[in-house]
């Protein structure tokens, strides 16, 4: 079969992984209604694309942090690879420095954070970090970060406790005995995972600053509010997120709250999004409305599942077509060029 779409990847991968595998990655909380308005929002958002322009070289090119990527599109931190693919998140960095863009490792990999970087020498990474009631592990992670290499801290702020992903609990979700949280081997077991510090707060990030030299970007951030708090409290970068939909169903879609967070930083700190990402378009409306770069959480998940490694190349590589195609059609010859001009919102 063909892979012609991201669509594609995603059939593939619900025909052929197993199901307790599908519905954890698939899962939203709830009714999952938020999990589904990331991707519908998208439809509401129309371009105005201007015509006669010179988009015989189109640059897709950016920079996170400094640091040049060859498409704003990197890859979101999502958790247990091994159940998409046996090589797990050693395939995903292998495949994000393949096509130059920025992979986050989750706290929560089936590959020790020492093993991905060995993987993938030289790719560029960031490191995401849940807080435990254990102060200690954390500690110990972010300081394995930085000697391991990686070359950004992304924290989770969003999950103080886990939402309720009913087939997950249906399922009795758990990892296969082979599989293991790499990166926390003795510190608790997967099924229990409730050792999550729910008291963490805005002065940790002082904490953090206190552990480590690498940047560090807030993830889990809708609203202006808290866009400021995460400015005020030192922070290099903002990912406009709701966790793909699994934690409190009924906020925002992240698109729809892209634009507050943008205008609320007012460029003091670089402003990225995850969620509902599934056409190089969509990308370009994102790019539209503000954020730097934009992530994708369970797409790459269903390129591991068909074909490792290869698999979540040729999905990259098709969102990487579809946008420069998309920005060549909007009238955009390079990523400097997108701005607010590009896009109207429908009102409902």
């Amino acid at each position: 079969m063909a892979m012609v779409c991201l669509s594609d990847f995603e059939a593939y991968a619900k025909k052929y992984l197993p199901k307790i595998a599908w519905d954890f990655f698939a899962a939203g909380a709830d009714d999952c209604s938020t999990r589904d308005e990331n991707i519908l929002a998208y439809k509401r958002i129309h371009f105005r694309p201007r015509m006669l322009q010179d988009v015989s070289m189109i640059h897709t090119r950016t920079k996170l942090l400094g640091t040049e990527i060859s498409f704003p599109v990197g890859i979101a931190p999502t958790g247990f690879h091994q159940l998409a693919w046996p090589d797990g998140e050693k395939s995903t960095a292998r495949a994000a420095r393949t096509m130059n863009t920025c992979y986050i490792a989750s706290t929560y990999s089936t590959c020790t954070l020492e093993e991905i970087s060995a993987a993938a020498p030289g790719g560029l990474r960031w490191f995401q970090l849940y807080i435990h009631r254990n102060r200690a592990v954390s500690q110990q992670l972010v300081q394995r970060a930085a000697a391991a290499g990686f070359q950004g801290l992304v924290l989770t702020a969003d999950l103080p406790y886990t939402g309720k992903r009913r087939d997950d609990v249906r399922n009795g979700f758990c990892l296969p005995p082979h599989m293991k949280l790499k990166n926390l081997e003795g510190a608790f077991e997967v099924c229990k995972i409730s050792l999550l510090d729910p008291s963490v707060t805005w002065n940790d990030i002082y904490w953090l600053r206190s552990l480590t030299h690498l940047p560090i970007i807030i993830k889990g951030i809708l609203t202006k509010e808290d866009a400021e708090l995460a400015v005020r409290h030192g922070v290099q970068g903002i990912i406009v997120s709701n966790h793909g939909g699994r934690q409190l169903d009924g906020g925002p879609a992240t698109i729809d709250a892209l634009v507050e967070v943008v205008d609320a930083v007012q460029g003091r700190v670089e402003v990225y999004l995850d969620g509902g990402i599934r056409k190089g378009s969509d990308v370009l409306k994102a790019l539209a409305l503000g954020a730097k770069c934009v992530f994708i959480g369970r797409p790459a998940l269903w390129g591991l599942a068909y074909k490792g490694e290869e698999g979540l190349q040729d999905l990259l590589r098709i969102l990487q077509d579809e946008f420069r195609l998309s920005m060549a059609l909007a009238g955009c010859s390079s990523v400097s060029e997108i701005g607010r001009h590009l896009v109207q919102v429908s009102k409902l």
